[in-house]
């Protein structure tokens, strides 16, 4: 198995549950948090060995309207 994206995302006002639903959906989550502070929703996922890391964030959000931002965070070990 490969080590985690942390992906923090930030939503449109009004539009957290519309988009944590359609991620739901999607079935590419490990484990999916509504969070407070500067994003609204805190995602992990274990991305395939041999993905390209960028290209595989894209396509986990592509057509999810209501999304302002991401930051996606690389882990590496755990301890």
């Amino acid at each position: 198995m490969s080590t985690p994206l942390i992906i923090q995302i930030r939503c449109r006002p009004g539009t957290t549950y519309d988009v944590a639903g359609k991620i739901v959906l999607r079935e590419f989550h490990s484990e999916l948090y509504s969070t407070s502070g500067e994003f609204d929703l805190l995602l992990k996922v274990y991305p395939p060995e041999d993905a390209d890391v960028g290209l595989f964030v894209d396509e986990c959000f592509k057509g999810i309207e209501g999304i302002e931002r991401t930051l996606t965070t690389l882990t590496f070990k755990a301890f």
